[in-house]
């Protein structure tokens, strides 16, 4: 059992050298054609810090940037992920983000993994980050780019000013879980902010024990009344929240389940999940897929991919 906080089968690299691995980095894409491979084994087998080191040294030994070269030398998926390796976590959610809202249409599902599975630490760096690269807020670019209620719940998560204790106040539990039903099913049309005011602000703990309560309520599971109080965009970030909160690994699982099932790939999901866990928590990413599907997400990826893209993947994948 890995120690706790580190659930991740990307892991620390040991007799770490981040000159040797410039030099091998370099060899890789000298003269004509890229060794892909070395590409491969050295950034999926080493750390988010232990590849920090190594942007530092290939810079300095080479006086150019390594993202730059790599992005240069590839192509795809695969060079999506390649370059999502090397940035930090905030900056990798904050160009994700970009991403999802530059040019026409919205990537809603960006938003919604990433907004409702961080932490109040990790939104604060990913709007700090956001800013310093791109010049506005984060805030000012979701509002410019989605509206309504969708948009108010993003805002609420963006003040990163969710109770991260551990305590319940079982009275309080009970009320919100009888606002939520009152709001809801037991009336005509959806007070939808009574369900941000409880989802967005309420810490995990007490948020499960409303959800227990809202069941004997109205002999519902929360899930399934959002599911038939709401649509769109907003069914989909209640759900990723009230998902995340009762097991995280288990929401990412369905997510590369369903970025991957039926007709086509949704590349953008799979990079993404694949990118930001590979270090937090893909073991339990995988045990719950397993369990859920009854298959390996090792399996899933190898029949869904191809080529170098594949390859890196599986590595992030870390086995069956």
């Amino acid at each position: 059992m890995a120690a706790i906080g580190n659930r991740g089968t990307v892991t620390e690299a040991s007799g770490f050298s981040a000159e040797k691995d410039v030099e091998k980095l370099r060899g890789a894409m000298k003269g004509t054609g890229t060794d892909e491979l070395v590409i491969i084994d050295i950034l999926s087998h080493r750390t988010v810090a232990q590849r920090q080191r190594i942007k530092e040294a290939y810079k300095q030994a080479i006086g150019k940037d390594l993202a730059d070269d790599l992005s240069s030398e590839l192509s795809g998926n695969f060079r999506s992920v390649a370059l999502g390796l090397l940035m930090l976590p905030p900056v990798y959610d904050a160009y994700e983000l970009r991403n999802a809202m530059k040019g026409a249409g919205t990537e809603e599902a960006c938003l919604i993994d990433i907004l409702a599975s961080r932490s109040n630490d990790e939104i604060k760096a990913i709007c700090a980050v956001y800013k310093k690269e791109y010049g506005k807020s984060l805030e000012d670019a979701i509002c410019g780019d989605t509206s309504g209620m969708f948009q108010r719940v993003l805002v609420s998560l963006l003040t990163a000013g969710r109770d991260e204790s551990s305590a319940v106040n079982e009275a309080q539990a009970v009320l919100d879980a009888k606002e939520i039903y009152e709001a809801g099913e037991a009336r005509w049309g959806t007070d939808e902010v009574k369900f941000l005011t409880v989802l967005c602000v309420r810490n995990r703990n007490h948020l499960l024990r409303v959800f227990e309560e809202y069941q004997k309520i109205s002999g519902r599971d929360i899930e399934e009344s959002i599911k038939r109080e709401m649509s769109g965009s907003l069914e989909d970030i209640f759900l990723a929240i009230v998902k995340c909160m009762k097991n995280k690994p288990a929401f990412f699982a369905e997510r590369l389940y369903k970025s991957m099932k039926g007709l086509g790939t949704t590349d953008s999901v799979l990079v993404r999940i694949m990118v930001a866990r590979a270090e937090i928590d893909m073991l339990d990413i995988k045990a719950e897929f397993l369990k859920m599907y009854s298959k390996t997400l090792f399996s899933f990826i190898k029949g869904d991919t191809s080529g170098d893209y594949r390859k890196i993947l599986l590595e992030l994948c870390g086995g069956e």
